[in-house]
């Protein structure tokens, strides 16, 4: 006898959809839009970095399908700014304080803005 048989855990993974193995899976995952920017409130706030260094940070932006949207828009953001930036973890961090221009920038493209 096996300590998990008979339990969740002593079957191999299936899809949800067709049922079949994990592994044999041919289901196509579709991947959600992001949402609207006009459904979407951003929060821009200032965090002091080691050295006195300072990042604006946007946070409170959702992403259908992580990554895609997030990398256009951080691109968009940056080269408006002219400064650096990364995303990490579901937020996007922008070299230097930009607070007042990020909040101008997102305006027209559509969020909602709370600082």
């Amino acid at each position: 006898m096996r300590l998990f048989e008979g339990t969740e855990f002593d079957r191999p993974p299936r899809c949800e959809n067709c049922e079949q193995l994990e592994a044999d899976c041919v289901c196509v995952s579709i991947p959600t839009p992001p949402s609207p920017p006009q459904l979407q409130t951003a929060k821009i706030s200032l965090e002091k970095r080691k050295k006195g260094k300072s990042v604006t940070v946007i946070s409170g932006l959702s992403d259908g399908h992580p990554g895609s949207h997030f990398k256009d828009l951080l691109a968009q953001l940056k080269n408006q700014c002219g400064a650096g930036g990364s995303i990490q973890q579901q937020e996007i961090e922008i070299q230097g304080n930009h607070q007042e221009r990020l909040r101008s920038i997102l305006k027209t493209m559509g969020f909602k803005i709370r600082s």
